[in-house]
């Protein structure tokens, strides 16, 4: 059973490996203009590059999208976090326990 997960996990940085070859030697360009001639940051890249291999390789083969398109999305994304967020952490604090001060001590063993 280890071996299978030691060899999936090998397999998986292997693909990864590749796909972060290919991503920097020829589409990061694509999806970032400014990258162009930038070869200082790359080595950075290619940790996180292995490990989000599927992520990458789908929105490396994906077409572009327009500057408007992420701005819009990304607009809808903070108006949802800036509601999701404050409701979680009041509902975290208004759900969670009270600590054991409401309790008599028990003593766990005989001295």
């Amino acid at each position: 059973m280890a071996h299978a997960i030691i060899l999936a996990a090998q397999v998986y940085g292997g693909v990864g490996g590749l796909v972060a070859a290919w991503f920097l030697l020829w589409r990061i360009e694509r999806v970032d203009p400014m990258a162009r001639g930038a070869y200082a940051f790359r080595p950075l890249l290619i940790p996180g590059l292995v490990l989000l291999w599927p992520l990458v390789l789908w929105r490396g083969l994906a077409r572009p999208a327009e500057g408007r398109e992420f701005r819009a999305a990304h607009a809808r994304i903070w108006v949802g976090l800036s509601i999701v967020l404050p409701l979680l952490v009041l509902g975290s604090l208004a759900l969670r326990q009270n600590g054991p001060i409401e309790a008599p001590p028990v003593r766990l063993s005989a001295p």
